[in-house]
């Protein structure tokens, strides 16, 4: 392993460099765990000097065997990592591409969502209701961000991810049923058909969806809230819409 003790060091600075568009880090072992188990080996391995001696940080490392692996002084390491207490381990990784084209099953369309707690909670969500797309458009926090890759928690991993695609333009093309959700005056979410494909649109935490977005889904949606209550955070409102989604799917098979 290459021992890293110096800020000059010219792989250093290409770790610490702001990441670009095919590149990502992934901070901590269950990112790298998730990444080993669904992906394959990362492109690089960094450790801390301290972290060596951690048995889940070892036992990572071994199962990286292949991969080009760096230990870095617990200083410089801490520059690198995204956490204020990082357990040890970093690992880098090439940015997956995906076709912008429309999918035919069902998928998410974020809409200027810019916090990326949000992001990567709506992520970690639409995998977990087995929606596989995921299409941001302009304005919306990166998908493969440090923070936006912690609250996602492995679900990139699981996803078809898109990134500043023409919202308008992806559901023109889009086969199934396009929904806009918006704070009020849309059909209820409980009243949809939701058997078929949809391509949800969650729109910006102030904003909601754009008009431009509004205006090319087929439908508009709305969850009924409580008498005066005005929304719902993002995120809260995604994992509504998608277990409702998964929920009719579910009875429709029962049913068959």
């Amino acid at each position: 392993m290459k021992i890293i003790a110096s800020r000059d060091n010219a792989t250093f600075k290409a770790l610490r460099a702001q990441r670009d568009d095919d590149r990502a880090l992934l901070d901590g072992p269950h990112l790298l765990a998730a990444y080993l188990d669904k992906v394959g080996l990362p492109l690089r391995v960094i450790v801390s000097e301290s972290g060596q001696g951690h048995g889940e940080v070892a036992a990572l490392l071994a199962r990286c065997a292949g991969a080009e692996a760096f230990c870095l002084r617990d200083a410089l390491f801490r520059e690198l990592a995204a956490t204020e207490a990082p357990v040890g381990i970093l690992a880098e990784i090439a940015v997956p591409r995906n076709d912008a084209t429309a999918p035919g099953g069902s998928c998410v369309l974020l809409d200027a969502v810019q916090d990326a707690g949000n992001v990567g909670t709506i992520l970690r969500t639409a995998a977990a209701a087995g929606v596989r797309d995921v299409v941001l458009g302009a304005g919306c926090a990166g998908a493969w961000t440090p923070k936006v890759l912690r609250a996602g928690q492995g679900a990139h991993f699981d996803l078809a991810i898109r990134e500043r695609v023409d919202l308008a333009a992806f559901v023109a093309g889009y086969a199934g049923t396009s929904i806009a959700t918006v704070a009020r005056d849309g059909e209820s979410i409980y009243a949809l058909d939701l058997a078929g494909p949809v391509a949800w649109i969650f729109g910006n935490e102030g904003a909601g969806v754009s008009e431009k977005s509004a205006l090319a889904a087929r439908r508009r949606a709305t969850i009924p809230l409580a008498a005066g209550c005005e929304s719902l955070n993002v995120a809260a409102a995604a994992a509504i819409c998608l277990f409702e989604e998964r929920r009719q799917k579910l009875a429709t098979m029962t049913r068959t």
